[in-house]
């Protein structure tokens, strides 16, 4: 196969890969070809800057998926803004944060969200607008030409948790996003005649590059929004969907569910990123999707994907994270720089043109993370250091072998357990609070929150406790177990003795 074209362009600029009468979107207002595409994504950018926004500007979107939501990327590129998507999922407290930290000038979101969040959640000079008036914009008459913008001018931020506090923006460029597409696009080997079935939130990065890999092979992308494995797989079927991404949690529920043969024949690839599957899980899909290639994916945020496995290599080596995608090089580091050898762990460095370029506003992590590349590397540069620990066979292949920070990855979500714990202390009901991740089957890992009670309270207050993490968590953030302690470890410096706490988990 030919290698994919390594000069990336603005990332509006994907509405022309597509014939323009050929389907490129449809969602629940109806279908779109790819001139109507190119239609609406002039409009809602001739429609934001008539707002008074200025380049560099960031416009949030808390949205589930629709038209709109879709077309926002391209759109905010088009005018020069910095598109924020929040996963709808999260709720006001960390909504709140992103848009401070952010410091948008717009939020577009539904009456519902937006009477949730109080008075001062929004940043001083945010202006929040509700959903239906962002959708009158796209059926705009003015539209905005194609732009012209450097492919290293910010696109995005995409907020990810980190293993202590908040959630923090992953600055992404034109340049990332467009040339994260085409890898994609390229490696999975979409084409026109394809149809993805975007099931995952679009303010992943993950389910972002579901809408942009399809649209840069010229595809139709099919959002939804679904309850249970069967919406999926009546979608499936309706629109004869070739392609599917998904989380661990969400192929152990397709697994366990009864498919058509029509609809399970449909489907030509299956991806999966945000944990490693099981064996036995990939041998179910390859058994119900007998027409369908697996390709198990690695990769994070600061540089979009790391690796793939090439389908054809799934069935001999089922624990493998694989090789590097296109424009990704990927490096196993011993401590001092340079490269391990065949089967000595090391950690994954990632450098080349999908490093994204730090986190916003946060100096500090961004050295941290994002540091000059290797003497080894070969684009040298910046580079990502994973912080995971991987090893690499005598052919090439690579294994993943432990993550070295604390964050709880549950569902194909990264929780951050200080989130978590900050909640539990706010409800006044604990005074101290350990989160972890536990093993379990079907989520990768579940949240355990270890508390003590806030004198005099105890026990008793448990119900009170999961009823407020309700309110304040979503879902993906609740604890699947509360343990009680009355005193907390602690290490010899007088803090909380975490590895402690998880050797009594484990035990």
């Amino acid at each position: 196969m030919e290698g994919p074209d390594p000069n990336p362009r603005p990332l509006d600029h994907l509405t022309q890969k597509g014939e323009p009468q050929a389907p490129a979107l449809l969602t629940r207002e109806g279908a779109l070809d790819y001139a109507g595409l190119e239609r609406a994504v002039g409009a809602l950018a001739s429609a934001l800057k008539a707002r008074g926004l200025r380049a560099g500007d960031r416009l949030a979107s808390w949205l589930p998926k629709t038209r709109m939501t879709s077309v926002l990327p391209l759109a905010c590129a088009r005018a020069g803004l910095v598109h924020v998507p929040i996963n709808p999922l999260l709720k006001h407290r960390q909504v709140a944060h992103i848009l401070a930290d952010s410091g948008a000038s717009l939020l577009v979101t539904g009456a519902a969200r937006l009477a949730t969040l109080a008075e001062g959640d929004l940043p001083q000079g945010c202006v929040a607008i509700e959903e239906e008036e962002g959708t009158a914009m796209l059926a705009g008459s003015d539209r905005t030409a194609p732009s012209r913008a450097d492919p290293a001018d910010l696109a995005a931020l995409l907020y990810t948790s980190g293993s202590t506090g908040r959630p923090k923006g992953v600055m992404l460029s034109h340049a990332n996003l467009w040339l994260g597409a085409v890898s994609v696009a390229h490696y999975l080997g979409l084409t026109a005649a394809d149809r993805t079935l975007a099931v995952l939130p679009l303010s992943f990065d993950y389910g972002q590059n579901q809408l942009l890999s399809t649209w840069a092979a010229g595809g139709e992308v099919i959002p939804i929004e679904y309850l249970s494995a069967r919406d999926v797989i009546r979608a499936v079927g309706r629109h004869d969907v070739t392609t599917l991404a998904g989380v661990p949690p969400l192929w152990v529920q397709m697994i366990e569910a009864v498919w058509p043969p029509e609809a399970a024949l449909s489907l030509r690839r299956l991806t999966n990123s945000g944990g490693r599957l099981s064996p036995s899980v990939i041998r179910r899909m390859r058994e119900m999707f007998p027409a369908a290639e697996v390709f198990p994916m690695y990769g994070l945020t600061e540089a979009f994907r790391s690796t793939y496995l090439d389908p054809v290599l799934v069935d001999e080596h089922p624990d493998s994270i694989g090789t590097a995608i296109p424009f990704a090089e990927v490096m196993v580091l011993r401590a001092d720089g340079t490269q391990t050898k065949p089967g000595e762990p090391g950690e994954l460095v990632h450098a080349g043109p999908l490093v994204a370029q730090g986190y916003w506003n946060d100096p500090g992590r961004t050295a941290e993370r994002f540091r000059p590349a290797p003497p080894v590397s070969r684009y040298g540069g910046v580079a990502v250091w994973s912080g995971d620990t991987v090893k690499r066979d005598e052919q090439g292949l690579l294994y993943f072998v432990s993550r070295e920070d604390a964050m709880i990855k549950t569902s194909g979500n990264r929780v951050s357990p200080t989130e978590v714990e900050e909640a539990a202390i706010a409800s006044g009901l604990v005074a101290e609070a350990v989160a972890m991740g536990v093993s379990d089957d079907r989520l990768g890992q579940a949240i355990a929150l270890i508390v003590r009670p806030a004198p005099p309270r105890g026990r008793e207050v448990g119900a009170d406790l999961r009823d407020y993490l309700k309110r304040e968590l979503p879902n993906f953030m609740q604890p699947a177990h509360i343990l009680w302690r009355e005193e907390m470890p602690k290490s010899p410096n007088g803090k909380l003795d975490r590895e402690a706490l998880r050797q009594e988990l484990m035990a």
